[in-house]
């Protein structure tokens, strides 16, 4: 099973105005939606996740709950970025660590569940959250300090590095944090049109998954040079299916056709 990477620029002031203060408060939703200009089926969609994260229940992980409605909620309101499979909850090198803060260390007690494990555990949950002065000194650090490049090359290989710069440059520019989390988006490389996403889709930025898309053509293709197949044999005939569950919806069936009406042909627009 893959992992739908996700990075989303958000300051902990606005964790707390979008999300914990609207837990608290969904009322408020309403003035956030205008001031934000966020459209009514989204707007929809932005009540779903608080009405999930209010049915929290304290022995949850914090990271595939809270977490993970935060980052979709962030999405909501900014650009995020995605990376096929590329993540810092995967590296084992320590010295990444300190660029990283902890839930624990911002989020008011009485809002952590009883578990929190600040990384990703699986899917459909959030990963290590880096505040606004340490995207600063990641980025710092990529440039002067070849042990931690080495380290972001190999874990963002294959062009996917670039994307990941461009998410610490979009949160350094605007003074904000990186949040991490997998499955808000899930691209659909062998046809963008298919895709989907528990935030704003539109809001996407669309390097990540183009770049996905062309690696799995260009993965199709040579298998079928190494097994002797013709040209587009594979896409021909490939049947795509889901193989993980997903989390209980909140929405209802209306509001899920609605969904389908909304997103179908969407990368198509986007593309051209």
């Amino acid at each position: 099973m893959g992992f739908d990477i996700s990075y989303h620029p958000i300051s902990e002031e606005q964790i707390n105005t979008w999300y914990f203060e609207v837990i608290a408060n969904p009322e408020k939703i309403e003035a956030l939606a205008s001031d934000h200009q966020i459209d009514d089926f989204y707007k929809t969609k932005y009540q779903d996740t608080i009405n999930a994260g209010r049915e929290t229940d304290q022995n949850d992980y914090f990271d595939k709950t809270h977490g993970f409605f935060i980052a979709v909620v962030q999405g909501f309101f900014e650009t995020y970025f995605y990376v096929r499979g590329g993540a810092l909850s995967f590296s084992e090198n320590k010295q990444l660590d300190s660029y990283y803060k902890k839930w624990e260390e911002f989020i008011p007690i009485g809002s952590l569940t009883k578990k929190v494990q600040n990384r990703l555990v699986e899917n459909y949950c959030s990963g290590v959250y880096i505040s606004a002065d340490q995207v600063v000194r990641l980025l710092d650090d990529y440039h002067h300090n070849l042990e931690i490049k080495s380290e972001l090359d190999q874990l963002f290989s294959d062009g996917r590095i670039s994307i990941f710069l461009k998410a610490l440059n979009f949160a350094k520019e605007r003074g904000l944090g990186l949040l991490e989390a997998t499955e808000v988006v899930e691209p659909q490389p062998l046809d963008l049109n298919e895709s989907k996403s528990y935030s704003n889709l539109f809001n996407c930025d669309k390097e990540g998954p183009l770049l996905y898309q062309t690696t799995a053509f260009e993965q199709i293709k040579n298998i079928e040079q190494r097994n002797g197949l013709p040209e587009n044999e594979i896409l021909q005939n490939v049947k795509v299916e889901k193989v993980h569950v997903e989390p209980a919806s909140t929405t209802t069936g209306t509001e899920k056709t609605n969904e389908v009406i909304q997103k179908k042909g969407f990368w198509k627009r986007l593309f051209g």
